[in-house]
């Protein structure tokens, strides 16, 4: 099935997006879903500009770019974003890699989830990764590192969270927690198909990621894959990975880490330079590399601390309001309802009633 309208893919991405970071398995699931929905894997590449055989070395990494072309080609040629649950389905914690057999090894879920933050980006630019640790529950969040259109961030997040829950349902599947998938777009026409094959997913939610809830101590049991040799083994490959793919760079996920609200609210752009080692110049300057700024990272983390505080805690609006910053609550309102399309009142309401 085709489409009319095709994903507009930003002209303006930044340098990092031209380098060859991405792992092809990813890219040639999509590939494969839509084959056997239908569509012609040489045509998609063709219409991706790549020559017929640049998925085929399993070992092989093309850019981000190029990626994003190739779900651009997939998206025209389905028609449905709800196939990047198919592809989520069908990639199991082997298919990632050193990374994917960490995890396996890992001796308890509490320290798999520690080996995936400090690994996560050996799978490829493209997607920050945050974990953000409640009494009871975790919440998996994940947001583009550069500006996507809507449906290629739709059908490339709903892979990328159904293979977290695939990875966890398999190395922890006695869990009798809560576990939900959260998207930012709407429910796509697709989704009623694969909906029995998934769990609970909610559409339309403020931020993207993998809601875990229930009793914490299951973080500290033994998993069953256990394996200290094999451990050991894969992260050292991890690290070798690692040290030939990390770089400098990589500023807007150093910024993340450290812009962490407080009693005194968030770190000025001042205060980040300082902790990074960097003169505010030179700050301004790498972010402008990459086609961000403070205040756009920052309008993000409020986004994801304003539900968190709505959803975790007791505290008044106004009082929200003052610790994200906003001297007038209207204006807290105002930002929240664009990120929502909810008032804050209303969307804690909702999430309580």
């Amino acid at each position: 099935m085709s489409i009319s309208q095709r994903p507009t893919i930003p002209t303006d991405l930044p340098g990092w997006t031209r380098q060859p970071n991405q792992p092809v398995t990813y890219p040639r699931m999509f590939v494969d879903v839509a084959r056997e929905l239908g569509a012609d894997p040489a045509s998609i590449l063709r219409q991706a500009g790549l020559p017929a055989d640049a998925l085929n070395d399993p070992a092989g990494r093309i850019s981000y770019l190029q990626t994003l072309h190739i779900f651009a080609a997939v998206h025209d040629a389905v028609g449905d974003t709800a196939l990047g649950f198919d592809s989520g389905m069908r990639l199991p914690l082997t298919a990632h890699g050193s990374l994917g057999y960490a995890l396996m090894c890992a001796p308890t879920p509490r320290e798999a989830i520690a080996i995936l933050e400090r690994f996560w980006n050996l799978r490829g630019r493209g997607v920050l990764m945050t974990v953000q640790h409640t009494h009871d529950r975790l919440f998996f969040e994940i947001e583009p590192e550069a500006p996507l259109p809507e449906p290629l961030r739709e059908m490339m997040f709903s892979s990328i969270l159904t293979s977290i829950v695939r990875g966890m349902e398999f190395v922890q599947p006695k869990h009798a927690g809560e576990r939900e998938i959260w998207l930012r777009g709407s429910e796509p026409p697709g989704y009623q198909s694969r909906q029995r094959q998934l769990p609970g997913v909610r559409f339309n939610m403020p931020k993207a990621g993998v809601l875990l809830g229930g009793d914490p101590s299951w973080l500290d049991e033994p998993l069953p894959t256990a394996n200290p040799e094999g451990l050991a083994h894969a992260l050292a490959q991890c690290e070798r990975e690692s040290a030939l793919t990390e770089t400098d760079t990589d500023i807007a996920r150093q910024i993340r880490a450290h812009l962490v609200l407080n009693q005194n609210g968030y770190p000025t752009p001042e205060q980040l330079a300082a902790n990074l080692c960097l003169t505010p110049r030179t700050l301004r300057r790498r972010l402008h590399e990459q086609g961000l700024s403070y205040r756009r990272i920052l309008d993000d983390v409020r986004r994801r601390d304003s539900c968190d505080l709505l959803a975790t805690s007791n505290l008044e609006i106004q009082s929200i309001s003052e610790l994200l910053g906003y001297a007038d609550p209207a204006n807290f309102t105002r930002a929240f309802k664009g990120w929502t399309g909810r008032t804050p009142r209303n969307w804690r309401a909702e999430r309580t009633s």
